[in-house]
C-alpha cells in the first residue's frame, strides 16, 4: 500500500515502516560516529520503542556493545492499518542489532502489570543472567494498578487556579490563548499514579526479587523542569505532582540498591518533539521558539545527541555523577541557559500568527512531529508501495500473557 501521514489533533495514525528504520538508522550512525562510551553490559529499557527509551537502548547497545532488553507494548499492523511507530522502531532496533552481533530481546506488554515484569524477569534470567542498567521510561495517559485494577487517567491541567497563556495549532501555524481550567485533588491523585514513580519502584522490587538486579546497578528515569512561562501548566502543574513523585522515588530507590553500590538517579531532559510534548498545550509554541534559538547558537540536540552526552559525560564518564542541590542529573543545561531563555522571552512577548515562521522554528516542529512517525525522512520513497507487515525477529520476540 501507499502509506501517508493521517493526523488526529496531536496523533499521527499511521506510521511508514521505511521511514521509521531510516530514523533508527540514523540514531545508529550517530552513536557509532562517536567515541564508545565504556558503560553498561547487560541493559533493561522500560518503554524501549520511542523517544528516550529508544535513544537509551541505541547508546547502550551500539556505544557500549551491551546486550539489551526492550519493553514495549505490542502494535502489529492489520489489514486496515499500519502498525505503530514503535513497533516499526524495535523490528529496525532488532535488526541492525543481529546484524551488528548484539544480543537483544524485545518483551511485548502492558509495562504496568504484573505479568510484563515476570516475563521480563524471566527473559533476563534465562538469556542475561542480571542487568546492570535499568532504564525507565514509559509515558502513558493511563494506567491499571494490578493491585486493585483500578484505571488512573491523567491530566494535563494547572493546580490551584486557571492558565492561560498563548499556544500553537503547528498543523496550521495558528497561534491563539488557551485557557485550562485547573485540576481537582482526584485528577492530581490519578496523574501521580499514572506518570509519579510507583511503576518504577514495582520494577526495581520485581528484578530484586527476581535476582536479576547486578549487584552495583544503576537505574535512571526521566523528568523534565522547563522554563517560568511554562511552569503553571507543567512543573506546578498536574504532571509536576507526578514528577515530584517520580524525583522522590529515585531517592527511595537510590536509598535502597546503595549498600550493594549501586544508583538510582533522574535526569532532567531539554524540551524536544515527541508524542507526549505534542498533547502539552503551550509547549508546542515554546519548543518552535527554542528550536530556532538552540539552532542558531549550535547548542540544538535531539534525543539521541542527549541520550549519547548523558551515557558518555555523566553516568559513565569516570568519577561521581554530577547532579544539581536535589541529586538530579541536568541534562537540561543548554536549554536553561540564561541568555537562551532571555531570547526565547523576547520572542514569546513579540510572536503571533503573522510572524510565527519568522521568529520560530515551527516547519522544524513540524517536520521532527512526521519523523516520529516515518514520515518526511530524507532518502525514502512515500510513493512506492510499502508492505505495512513487519516482523520482529521471532528469536528475539517474548510476549508477556496479559491479563
Amino acid at each position: 500500500m501507499i502509506i501517508k501521514p493521517r493526523t488526529r489533533g496531536f496523533i499521527c495514525t499511521t506510521a511508514h515502516p521505511s521511514g521509521c528504520a531510516a530514523q533508527v538508522r540514523r540514531q545508529i550512525d550517530y552513536v557509532t560516529g562517536n567515541p564508545r562510551i565504556e558503560g553498561p553490559k547487560n541493559v533493561l529499557v522500560i518503554g524501549a520503542s520511542t523517544g528516550y527509551g529508544l535513544a537509551a537502548r541505541i547508546a547502550a547497545a551500539f556505544g557500549a556493545g551491551a546486550a539489551t532488553v526492550g519493553v514495549y507494548r505490542p502494535s502489529r499492523s492489520s489489514e486496515t492499518r499500519t502498525a505503530s511507530a514503535g513497533w516499526y522502531n524495535s523490528a529496525a532496533f532488532e535488526q541492525e542489532a543481529e546484524a551488528a552481533g548484539l544480543k537483544s530481546f524485545s518483551v511485548t506488554g502492558d509495562a504496568f502489570s504484573d505479568e510484563t515484569k515476570a516475563k521480563t524477569v524471566e527473559t533476563i534470567r534465562e538469556q542475561l543472567g542480571s542487568v546492570d542498567l535499568v532504564v525507565y521510561s514509559v509515558a502513558s495517559s493511563r494506567r491499571t494498578d494490578p493491585r486493585t485494577g483500578e484505571t488512573a487517567h491523567s491530566v494535563l491541567k494547572p493546580i490551584g487556579e486557571s492558565y492561560t497563556n498563548k499556544t500553537v495549532n503547528f498543523h496550521t501555524g495558528e497561534v491563539s490563548e488557551v485557557t485550562l481550567e485547573p485540576a481537582s485533588e482526584a485528577e492530581i491523585a490519578h496523574t501521580v499514579k499514572v506518570m509519579g514513580g510507583e511503576d518504577w519502584r514495582l520494577w526495581i522490587d520485581a528484578l530484586r526479587a527476581g535476582g536479576v538486579l547486578a549487584e552495583g546497578a544503576t537505574t535512571i528515569a526521566y523528568s523534565y523542569i522547563g522554563p517560568d512561562l511554562t511552569q503553571p501548566i507543567y512543573r506546578e502543574g498536574s504532571i509536576g505532582r507526578a514528577k515530584d513523585d517520580l524525583e522522590a522515588s529515585a531517592l527511595r530507590i537510590g536509598g535502597q540498591l546503595e549498600p550493594s553500590g549501586g544508583r538510582a538517579f533522574v535526569s532532567v531532559s531539554k524540551a524536544l518533539v515527541t508524542q507526549s510534548s505534542s498533547a502539552i498545550p503551550v509547549v508546542p509554541l515554546y519548543v518552535s521558539v527554542l528550536y530556532k534559538i538552540m539552532k542558531e547558537k549550535g547548542l540544538h540536540e535531539g534525543c539521541i545527541e542527549q541520550t549519547y552526552r548523558l551515557f558518555a559525560e555523566r553516568l559513565y564518564g569516570g568519577g561521581a555523577v554530577p547532579v544539581d542541590e536535589q541529586g538530579r542529573i541536568r541534562i537540561d543545561d543548554w536549554e536553561m541557559r540564561e541568555d537562551v531563555q532571555r531570547e526565547v522571552d523576547d520572542i514569546w512577548a513579540r510572536i503571533s500568527s503573522d510572524n510565527i515562521r519568522e521568529l520560530s522554528d515551527l516547519e522544524g516542529y513540524r517536520r521532527e512531529f512526521f519523523q516520529l512517525f516515518g514520515f518526511e525522512t530524507d532518502g525514502v520513497d512515500y510513493e512506492a508501495d510499502t508492505d505495512p507487515q513487519v516482523d520482529i525477529p521471532a528469536e528475539s520476540l517474548r510476549a508477556a500473557q496479559e491479563s
